[in-house]
């Protein structure tokens, strides 16, 4: 990874981390986000994966529209760096904790393959 790259990715775990924390004290069963890149296709390839522990948190986030505020506050802190999307949404995905449990044993290095 270049030193820009590594420079990039800091300000975005930190951009990211700010709105993980706000996301988990306003929706219920959001457990924590991670993003994926390949800097060489930045910024299109960057995607963000956000995690609650039950299928059914999230489907009831998702009722409720706590889906939209997560991209809302994603957004927000991604722009504050400078890193502008026209379809965020394109961007960012739900998945939980149960469901990797299920599907590759808790093994997340394997499900994001």
């Amino acid at each position: 990874m270049k030193k820009t790259d590594k420079k990039r990715d800091k300000q975005i775990c930190l951009a990211l981390t700010k709105a993980c924390e706000v996301a988990k004290q306003q929706v219920q069963g959001f457990q924590w986000l991670t993003h994926l890149v390949n800097y060489a296709q930045f910024p299109g390839s960057l995607s963000i994966v956000c995690i609650f522990d039950t299928k059914e948190e999230l489907a009831e986030a998702r009722q409720q529209m706590k889906d939209q505020l997560i991209i809302a506050l994603i957004k927000t802190e991604l722009e504050c760096i400078s890193i502008n999307f026209k379809e965020i949404n394109r961007h960012v995905s739900f998945d939980t904790e149960e469901a990797c449990d299920a599907e590759h044993n808790g093994n997340w290095s394997k499900r994001f393959k």
